[in-house]
């Protein structure tokens, strides 16, 4: 099988040829670009000093490039749209030191501030002349996002002032994506998942708009979420426009490209906590699921593609939601949460939605354990997610910054033992 086999037979609930991969397909399966550069290094495949590029400023997710592809067997591709988290193209690449020494490359507009105490702030679309819209502590690794909130006037709240973020893509965009689409399709076997819409309706990381020099509306992560009781119908305008524009992105996208895709990012808004969902079943089924049910009808009545969900933390009791929404593909599969009970996910959903992540624990394994822990629960996590397809390897969201390589190298001949 080729990749792109590997990954579309896994998705019909049957078994592959060897396991199927993913790092680096979507934006919560990449790795921290510290991390890549430590494990090439590792590898041997650069040269000390060799820098690595930064694909998403945000995460500062590195690239994993073919080589690394080859050595972790990942069957994916990632296509993203053509504007990064902060607003800003990744092009015109120049070089860039994190606190710990780490060698990047950086996109041009990539200007980050230092700050009377050390730290960095990151501007929406490089324009240092408007509020930082992110900041990067001293000896940090990734941005967090500053909250820049006007006070809030419920009589003049306006759904465009919140929607200002989610535009149409112009023929431009479109050609673009063909452009990469095409390069992508022809010049690789890989299965092509795209991130090229913005559909993940109150994904808190973009709430407070980080690719605007002046976001306006409700802008605070927590009035956000407060709002999505006390403001409920001004949140649903602020949905259906948001669906409206996502549809007819999704009919340009499909127009350019048809069925050269084969997996589409929906939603990236997290609904779990450590310890349980984050909103109760019925605000679920009556705030999100309409607008969820709409998009994914509308991708599997008019294309090919798949559909795939990102949600951290304790869902188990939403995944039945999920599914009747329509989503196909399920990540990152939070096995640490409370009631994310692995056989118990896998007998009863194991057929109705696929585990994309889940393979190995990034909390505490992965990053505090020793290579024989790595080893012995990566062995245990395939065998039981493995069987009867619906599952793609992936670790449990991005692997972070300080990871021990020898953990990671751990993790990869288990990898090649499940992919011979």
């Amino acid at each position: 099988m080729t990749p792109k086999d590997r990954i579309k037979i896994t998705l019909s609930y049957k078994d592959p040829d060897k396991l199927p991969v993913d790092f680096g397909g979507m934006l919560a399966t990449g790795i921290h670009v510290s991390t890549i550069y430590k494990l090439r290094q590792r590898l041997r495949l650069d040269t000390p000093g060799t820098p690595v590029k930064v694909v998403e400023p945000y995460q500062m997710l590195g690239e994993i490039a073919d080589d690394l592809k080859e050595v972790l067997g990942v069957d994916t591709v990632s296509l993203l749209g053509s504007r990064n988290f902060f607003g800003f193209k990744n092009e015109g690449w120049k070089e860039w030191e994190l606190d710990d020494g780490t060698p990047v490359l950086v996109p041009k507009l990539f200007n980050t501030v230092k700050n009377s105490d050390w730290s960095l702030y990151m501007y929406p679309q490089g324009d240092n002349s408007v509020p930082p819209a992110a900041k990067m502590p001293k000896n940090g690794f990734y941005f967090d996002l500053v909250i820049r909130q006007d006070p809030i006037d419920d009589a003049s709240l306006n759904v465009e002032d919140n929607t200002e973020e989610f535009t149409l893509l112009s023929v431009t965009d479109l050609k673009d994506i063909k452009c990469r689409a095409d390069k992508l399709y022809s010049g690789t076997d890989y299965a092509i998942i795209a991130s090229l819409v913005s559909s993940g309706f109150g994904d808190i990381a973009l709430v407070p708009g980080p690719t605007l020099k002046h976001p306006k509306g409700i802008r605070d992560i927590s009035e956000w979420y407060i709002s999505t009781v006390t403001r409920k119908d001004y949140i649903k305008d602020i949905f259906s426009k948001q669906l409206e524009i996502a549809i007819e992105n999704f009919r340009r996208i499909y127009n350019s490209v048809g069925d050269k895709i084969d997996i589409v990012f929906i939603s990236g808004t997290d609904f779990g906590t450590q310890s349980g969902p984050l909103i109760s079943l019925d605000l679920y089924k009556d705030l999100y699921k309409p607008y969820h049910l709409k998009v994914n009808n509308w991708i599997h009545e008019n294309t090919g593609w798949h559909t795939f969900m990102h949600s951290c933390g304790s869902i188990y009791k939403l995944i039945p939601e999920f599914i009747d929404a329509g989503f196909d593909i399920l990540n990152p599969v939070q096995i640490s949460a409370e009631g994310m009970d692995l056989a118990k996910l896998k007998t009863e959903y194991g057929k109705y939605i696929t585990f994309w992540g889940g393979g190995v624990d990034t909390q505490k394994t992965l990053p505090f354990g020793t290579p024989a822990q790595v080893k012995e629960e990566t062995r245990r996590l395939i065998d039981i997610f493995s069987p009867g397809g619906g599952f793609v390897f992936s670790s449990v969201h991005n692997i972070q910054p300080g990871v021990p390589v020898e953990n990671i190298i751990a993790m990869i001949e288990v990898i090649k033992e499940y992919r011979k």
